[in-house]
């Protein structure tokens, strides 16, 4: 939803660029109109470039990229833990969730107790406290992406404001020579 907001403001940041260029050329349609010699300096001075607007000094907007990698972790390790989750997938014939203790090292075994129910649930615990682990290191850098994007456009609402406040008098300046003629 923030990077569909940014891409919002990026075209709104362009549609004004687009008509502080239109009301330029208007500008030079009123002098033309309002003497002659506003029409001579228009005709000897050069017709501003048609520029787009991404040449106006605003960058082309792409999503964050911290964030779009931070959502593309997240959606990686949310299958993985949709496949080993014991409510998200397919039940094994299997009764017990400690089939998997004789694959554990020797190492690891001296870490647990002798009790072989004690060790499955400190396997257990350890495996869950993992999971955690990885979910809070994915909400982390879910959170820090969105602080870097929500920080990109709040620049980018800081120059929209200062451009449409400046074109709000150019309007105001242009329609009041407008009613002068």
């Amino acid at each position: 939803e923030l990077v569909r907001q940014g891409e919002a403001l990026k075209r709104t940041e362009q549609m004004v660029d687009k008509m502080d260029q239109d009301l330029k050329t208007s500008q030079r349609h009123i002098n033309s109109i309002k003497s002659v010699f506003g029409g001579l300096v228009n005709y000897f001075k050069a017709k501003p470039p048609e520029s787009k607007p991404e040449q106006n000094g605003t960058p082309e907007y792409h999503g964050n990229s911290r964030l779009k990698e931070a959502m593309m972790s997240s959606k990686e390790q949310e299958s993985k833990y949709q496949e080993s989750h014991p409510s998200l997938r397919r039940l094994d014939n299997s009764d017990s969730d400690f089939s998997n203790i004789d694959s554990i090292s020797s190492v690891q075994r001296d870490a647990y107790p002798k009790n072989q129910h004690l060790r499955a649930y400190h396997q257990k615990i350890d495996s869950n406290l993992d999971e955690m682990s990885s979910g809070l290191s994915r909400l982390k850098n879910l959170a820090l992406g969105l602080q870097t994007e929500i920080e990109e456009q709040d620049d980018m609402l800081d120059r929209l404001t200062k451009k449409v406040e400046i074109l709000d008098v150019n309007i105001k300046s242009t329609d009041k020579k407008i009613r002068q003629l």
